[in-house]
């Protein structure tokens, strides 16, 4: 149910005259979303040196689902997938990015992302709120195997990013190569192919001094 804090900005965002309340509330939705472009992560772009932002994560995993799907370990609905991905990180516009190694913050993300996806989908229709909540519950529960898939995208994606950047959050201090692979451990959920190939890439990074192994 919409608070009042969702109708002033659905009002704020100006549209023209004779416009019913659910374009208006489509669109208030749209424009919103737009601050995930905001949203820094940790991990450093191939292209350029800087971080990327969350909208090019969410792409980024848009763009592998239907590339890497015949690695599926269960056959999965390429459409869904990428429904999931495109949905699940729109909650850090109000609970920000977590970063995979901050153990302090991970221990109030479940209730930080909950209330931003309670206050963030408000702003949709009803039938359109529930569908993409329903999508973000189903992301989150790991459960069906499109969503296991999603999840092991979102897993391999800064694997790529880190390993092609010689290191990039793998040297922050502390983490080691087990943390590394305990923490994309959930890639053999959905692809024993996909974990083998992640495997290599953390081994071939530990040997070349990209992460500290643990006896360094």
């Amino acid at each position: 149910m919409a608070t009042e804090h969702d109708d002033l900005l659905i009002a704020r965002v100006e549209q023209p005259g004779g416009v019913s309340v659910r374009l208006a509330q489509q669109i208030a939705f749209i424009v919103e979303v737009d601050r995930l472009k905001t949203v820094l992560r940790r991990s450093p772009l191939i292209a350029e040196d800087r971080r990327e932002n969350d909208a090019e994560h969410s792409w980024h995993l848009a763009l592998m689902v239907p590339l890497l799907a015949e690695y599926a370990d269960d056959p999965i609905d390429v459409g869904h997938t990428v429904q999931l991905v495109l949905v699940h990180d729109l909650v850090e516009i109000y609970a920000g990015d977590t970063f995979l190694y901050d153990t302090d913050a991970e221990r109030d993300q479940d209730a930080r992302e909950r209330a931003a996806a309670d206050r963030l989908f408000a702003l949709l229709p009803a039938d359109q709120a529930a569908r993409l909540r329903a999508l973000w519950d189903e992301f989150e529960a790991r459960e069906s195997p499109e969503a296991r898939f999603a999840k092991a995208m979102d897993r391999l994606q800064p694997l790529l990013l880190n390993f092609n950047n010689k290191g990039g959050t793998w040297r922050t201090p502390g983490v080691t190569e087990s943390d590394v692979r305990g923490r994309k451990s959930v890639i053999a959920d959905a692809s024993t192919e996909l974990w083998a190939y992640a495997q290599k890439l953390i081994g071939l990074g530990a040997l070349r001094g990209w992460v500290r192994r643990d006896r360094d």
